[in-house]
């Protein structure tokens, strides 16, 4: 039977440090991206690709209101159907052209997809998510009456928009998504975390919020049984003292041990903390084993030669040789 991973591809993947984003750079990354992933097809994993969509969301909302005047507005759930099309087109497009270069017939999918959240949820009445531009104090002030937007300030940079970021509990399309893994069709979905929609009298309706799409990745992933849940992010490792002193790389831990580090307050929410979370939610939903690497090194890491790997408790006795750190390095 073919092996099952769930890649989530980190922002790295799509706009690099110091790119404006444009469709032709996102493309260049999305075919080296794709490079890596067709790396794993070759040692036989049938693949779901999940994605982020930060600053695409964030351009379709600039454009939806500069240009509101002249075309319909668009609300951020629909600002998130349109962004996870963008990016699984450019997605999906690369995998194609990589998958035909190395002569390998697997088709590919990117489905729209929408992931349930609870309207009451505990975010759902104290917005903290920033989304969109900055604003001065008169503009955010008209947005806030006009639009009715909850405003936070930040004192360096000015006002911004901030909306639910409630917990996802279920993938509207699982089904669909796991029925093509099956038949061995590579699936792009849940981008961004997916579309947050709840349900009203039995009956879906979209909501203006963000989903973490580290804790979406991690519910696909535990809910298709995947044999493997990878994370593709911006560095090599998930590291103790990142950029501090001391800076040790984490190769091998197990669920338990990696919680402890993170209970020391190792990993940043802004950072790291998303993904040690969303590794522990798979590992403790029935998950055996997840990686943490570079996109440049993510077949090395499923050999076991490169990046983070952590191994539910139960499956710690089965690996030889499990070490937890290696000497301290500088990055």
């Amino acid at each position: 039977m073919a092996k099952t991973a769930l890649v989530a591809v980190g922002g790295n993947s799509l706009i690099r440090a110091g790119e404006k984003g444009t469709i032709a750079e996102q493309l260049a990354n999305t075919r080296r991206t794709a490079e890596a992933l067709v790396g794993l097809v070759r040692l036989g994993y049938h693949l779901v690709i999940t994605h982020g969509n930060g600053p695409q969301v964030g351009a379709q909302l600039l454009r939806s209101e500069r240009a509101s005047d002249l075309v319909y507005p668009q609300t951020l759930d629909v600002c998130g159907a349109a962004s996870q099309g963008e990016i699984g087109y450019l997605l999906a497009q690369s995998l194609e052209n990589e998958l035909a270069a190395a002569g390998l017939h697997t088709s590919v999918v990117s489905l729209i997809t929408q992931t349930m959240v609870s309207a009451d949820d505990a975010s759902m009445q104290h917005p903290s998510k920033p989304i969109g531009p900055f604003y001065s104090r008169a503009d955010a002030e008209e947005k806030k009456r006009v639009l009715g937007w909850q405003i936070v300030e930040d004192a360096a940079r000015g006002y911004r928009r901030v909306v639910p970021s409630p917990e996802p509990i279920g993938i509207l399309e699982l089904d669909v998504i796991r029925s093509l893994v099956n038949r061995g069709v590579l699936v792009v979905s849940t981008g961004g975390g997916g579309i947050p929609v709840i349900s009203v009298n039995g009956r879906l309706q979209g909501v203006e919020a963000v989903i973490d799409k580290d804790r979406a990745s991690a519910l696909l992933a535990a809910e298709l049984g995947v044999d493997l849940y990878a994370i593709s992010t911006d560095t090599d490792y998930i590291y103790l003292n990142y950029r501090k002193p001391g800076q040790t790389p984490l190769t091998r831990v197990t669920a338990s041990q990696l919680e402890e580090h993170y209970r020391a307050g190792h990993f940043p929410p802004g950072n790291m903390g998303p993904k040690v979370e969303s590794v522990l939610h798979f590992l403790r939903g029935g998950g055996r084993e997840a990686v943490v690497t570079s996109y440049e090194h993510l077949c090395e890491a499923v050999l076991g030669l490169a990046g983070t790997h952590v191994v539910a408790d139960a499956d710690a006795g089965d690996r030889a040789g499990l070490q937890e750190i290696e000497e301290p390095v500088s990055r």
